[in-house]
């Protein structure tokens, strides 16, 4: 039974090196997936799932870096930690400034790459939990009417009530009525929790 807490796909165009990855992971009781082509990892690929990439960056059809951009255009935030025979500094600081989470040579250490792997893991479970909280504030900021929109713009900005009902045309009352809705759509309590989560979500940058 796998206690890793993710899958860890392996991607790598010599069949021997995903081998001998599968069964070193496998043995430490991580869920691992193996492929020998970027076109088979893509179609497997579930974006709902935890999960990280180990990455050969020596790829035939789609070279390592290439396809973390690619995947970054994507929207997928999947941690990788890339493996090569012949990476040099250069490669492996725009590998981690692109967001790799780690960048190892062949011959790999099995005790540096399960940790790799572990690190990679909370890393994804992390960006998951993380997407999963923005979607639910998405969802409770497309609950807002236009005008409680508008008022919750001016809010996160510092206006007051009276500045705000000058600047819709429209009464005190009722902004203190809107402000009081989002409030409660948004599901906070104080003006520094509704501060915090309209950064969340980019209003007001």
């Amino acid at each position: 039974m796998s206690t890793s807490g993710g899958i860890v796909y392996i991607l790598d165009d010599e069949p021997a090196m995903v081998k001998a990855l599968m069964r070193l992971l496998l043995a430490r009781r991580f869920e691992a997936r193996g492929f020998t082509s970027v076109r088979a990892f893509l179609e497997a690929y579930r974006p709902e799932n935890s999960a990280c990439l180990v990455l050969d960056v020596a790829m035939p059809e789609l070279e390592g870096l290439e396809l973390q951009r690619h995947l970054t255009r994507q929207g997928i935030l999947l941690p990788i930690i890339f493996v090569t025979g012949h990476g040099d500094i250069p490669m492996s600081v725009r590998a981690i400034k692109a967001g790799a989470t780690d960048f190892l040579t062949k011959p790999v250490d099995a005790d540096a790459l399960v940790q790799a792997v572990r690190t990679a893991l909370q890393v994804a479970e992390i960006q998951r939990r993380e997407a999963s909280e923005i979607a639910a504030l998405e969802a409770r900021l497309a609950s807002l009417t236009l005008r409680q929109r508008e008022v919750l713009k001016h809010v996160v900005a510092g206006q007051l009530n009276k500045q705000i009902a000058f600047d819709l045309g429209t009464g005190e009352q009722n902004v203190k009525l809107h402000r009081a809705q989002v409030m409660k759509k948004m599901g906070v309590d104080s003006l520094a929790d509704l501060v915090r989560v309209a950064e969340r979500l980019g209003i007001g940058k």
